[in-house]
C-alpha cells in the first residue's frame, strides 16, 4: 500500500527560519496574532507559502502573547468561539488579498490541548470554523473531543500525529514541562512515524504501545534545529516510499 502523509509546521511565529521550512513542508499553520504574529507576518507567511506551493491554515490561539499561548486559561465556550472566529476572519481576509484560499485550521498550544479533552471548548472551535468556512479541514488528534466535535459539525478532519513530541500511555503528548517532552533525533522520529502510519501504533515513554492514526505530521518550527530535523525526517520518509502531500479540501 502506498503511504501518503502531510507534513505541517507552525510558522509566522518569529522563529527566523520560515523560508527554509517552506521548502520542506506541505502545510503551514500560520499564527493569527493572538499568541504571535500580526497582519504583516501573516501576509508574509501566506505569500511565502504560495511561492513554495505549500497549503496554508490558520493557527488560532488564546489571546496570551506573554506565554506564547501555551498557558491553560479559564475561558467560557463563547469566548473561545468569538476568539477563533475573529482570528479566522482576519486570516481569511489577508489570504484572500494575497490570492490564496486557506486549506485548514489547527488550534495552537493550550487551546489545542484543552480542546482535545474538553468537549465544550472543542464544540466552540468547530462551530467557529463552520461559521467562517465549513470547507476548512480541522487538524486534530484522532479519537479526541476536538476530532469528534469537528465531525459532529460536518467538518473534514485530518488526524494529526507528532514527529518531535513523545507520547504518554493515554495517547496524549508528554507535557513540555518535562525533560522528555521532545524527540530530537530525526532518524528515530522517522522510524516512529513510519510505524504510526503502517501499524497505527506508537510506543509511549512508559513503554506501552498506544493506538494512533495520522494523515498529517506536525513538526514544531520553533524547536532548536527544526530545519535540520524536518529535512532529515522528510528524506527518511521519502526513502521509504512515503508520498508527502497536503490534504485536499473536499
Amino acid at each position: 500500500m502506498k503511504l501518503s502523509v502531510d507534513l505541517n509546521a507552525d510558522l509566522g511565529e518569529g522563529s527566523g527560519h520560515d523560508a527554509e521550512l517552506f521548502e520542506l513542508i506541505t502545510s503551514a499553520n500560520i499564527a493569527t496574532g493572538f499568541h504571535a504574529g500580526d497582519s504583516d507576518t501573516m501576509h508574509a507567511a501566506i505569500s511565502g507559502a504560495m511561492q513554495h506551493g505549500v497549503a496554508v491554515g490558520a493557527h488560532p490561539s488564546f489571546f496570551d502573547r506573554e506565554n506564547f499561548g501555551r498557558k491553560e486559561l479559564k475561558v467560557s465556550d463563547e469566548e473561545v468561539f468569538d476568539a477563533v472566529a475573529y482570528q479566522l476572519g482576519i486570516f481569511q481576509a489577508i489570504a484572500s488579498a494575497v490570492g490564496v484560499r486557506p486549506n485548514h485550521v489547527k488550534p495552537h498550544g493550550a487551546l489545542y490541548n484543552m480542546a482535545v479533552r474538553n468537549g465544550n471548548l472543542a464544540d466552540a472551535i468547530a462551530r467557529a470554523i463552520e461559521s467562517v468556512d465549513p470547507k476548512l479541514i480541522l487538524f486534530a488528534p484522532d479519537n479526541t473531543e476536538l476530532a469528534r466535535a469537528g465531525e459532529a459539525h460536518g467538518l473534514q478532519v485530518a488526524p494529526e500525529i507528532f514527529a518531535d513530541r513523545n507520547y504518554l500511555n493515554d495517547g496524549w503528548l508528554v507535557p513540555r514541562t518535562r525533560p522528555d517532552a521532545l524527540l530530537h533525533d530525526p532518524k528515530e522520529a522517522a522510524q516512529r512515524v513510519l510505524r504510526m502510519l503502517r501499524e497505527g501504533k506508537v510506543r509511549s515513554v512508559e513503554g506501552r504501545d498506544v493506538d494512533v492514526r495520522g494523515e498529517t505530521i506536525c513538526v514544531h518550527g520553533d524547536t532548536p534545529g527544526a530545519v535540520e530535523f524536518v529535512r532529515e525526517l522528510r528524506t527518511q520518509l521519502e526513502s521509504e516510499g512515503v508520498k508527502i502531500s497536503a490534504p485536499r479540501r473536499e
